[in-house]
């Protein structure tokens, strides 16, 4: 009989217990397998589901977030010194310019009772009414009405002369100054050359028809006259010196060289502005009955403005001012009341072949210039 050999029997145990961990592995890989083909990698079923949900989902736009819009330096932050006090003098001119130049002023009768806030609302601080947050940051620049650059002082007495119909102020004067102040001081915070969200007056939809004066005249009746009455005279202060409520036609009224006598000004400005309490946010008007009252307005009699100077360059003159010539070969009638898309085609399509030309003469000038070269090297 055979004796047992301990390490040969401790070889045999060992072998076993390999196998047997090997086997264990085994059926763990094959269980993982079985699992993963029956209910799938639990990520990868995620993202499968996820990606089905966007094949039904709509398209997401991104999201546009407009500019802040500009909003005018508090005035009780304006000090209590000598610029303060030109500040503040400056913006009473703007609020009460009759007080000051108008029939009755106390500095000059040269203009007609109109205020400068008439048009550039809450002393030329409303967003989207004329305000003057770009004036400070954008002046002195050129301007094609003109063909000139010019001085905030030269804008300002552009408005003495159109919008108020009178005389120009003394550049140098007292007056002036203060109302340089003010516009500086509303400026602040403003970068050069910026101009800020809600500046000036907003460029609405065009319509696709001629605006019409018709209709505009019985938008007016309905919604205008409680403050600018049914002839448009508007109405003064209890004092007789000053318009609460200005004339929108006559005498007293803008003259044909002011910027509110071309269409797209009126409407754009009527429509973010009234009838009164009207806002950006808040219009009281649609896009069509701000173009057919803007039409109804300018074709109420008014004064003449001095405009034989103005667009010494015709091909720079607006699509929507009233009075020829021009280089395209639309009527003063259609320039005035529209419809404006077939003027800024044409003008366009001018411009496209303006630039294909002067493309055309310069590649026509290196090609003779290149001729000019070779022939010099034969030579």
């Amino acid at each position: 009989m055979k004796t047992p050999d301990p390490g040969k029997d401790h070889h045999l145990a060992s072998v076993i217990h390999r196998l047997l961990m090997l086997v264990i592995v085994l059926l763990l890989i094959i269980g993982g397998l079985i699992y993963t083909l029956v209910f799938g990698t639990p990520h990868l079923e995620a993202e499968r589901t996820e990606r089905s949900a966007d094949a039904f989902s709509p398209p997401v736009s991104p999201v546009v977030i407009a500019p802040k819009v500009w909003t005018a330096p508090d005035t009780m932050a304006i000090k209590a010194d000598e610029e303060g006090k030109q500040i503040r003098y400056g913006r009473d001119l703007i609020a009460n310019t009759a007080r000051y130049f108008g029939p009755e002023g106390s500095v000059s009768h040269s203009t007609n009772g109109m205020n400068c806030q008439n048009c550039h609302l809450d002393a030329g601080t409303k967003p989207f009414g004329n305000n003057y947050s770009g004036v400070s940051s954008t002046y002195p620049k050129f301007r094609e009405r003109s063909g000139k650059t010019e001085s905030i002082s030269k804008r300002v007495n552009d408005c003495f002369e159109r919008s108020l119909n009178g005389k120009a102020v003394d550049t140098t004067s007292k007056e002036m100054k203060a109302i340089l102040a003010y516009m500086h001081w509303l400026g602040t915070g403003v970068k050069k050359g910026a101009k800020p969200a809600g500046c000036g007056i907003e460029d609405i939809a065009m319509l696709d028809r001629p605006a019409d004066a018709e209709k505009g005249k019985n938008i007016f009746n309905a919604k205008c006259i409680s403050c600018h009455g049914t002839d448009g005279q508007g109405k003064k202060n209890a004092d007789g010196i000053a318009y609460q409520y200005p004339p929108l036609w006559g005498a007293h009224s803008y003259n044909t060289g002011a910027g509110l006598y071309r269409l797209t000004r009126f409407a754009g400005y009527v429509k973010n502005n009234m009838p009164w309490g009207a806002s950006k946010e808040t219009p009281q008007l649609s896009n069509e009955e701000a173009w057919d009252v803007a039409a109804y307005v300018n074709s109420q009699p008014r004064p003449s403005g001095k405009i034989d100077k103005d667009w010494p360059r015709l091909a720079a003159k607006p699509i929507d001012n009233p009075f020829g010539p021009y280089v395209d070969p639309f009527s003063e009638e259609q320039h005035k009341y529209g419809p404006y898309a077939p003027i800024k085609t044409w003008v366009k399509k001018q411009g496209q072949e303006a630039e294909n030309s002067g493309r055309r003469q310069e590649e026509q000038s290196e090609k003779q210039s290149g001729e000019r070269t070779t022939s010099g090297r034969k030579q």
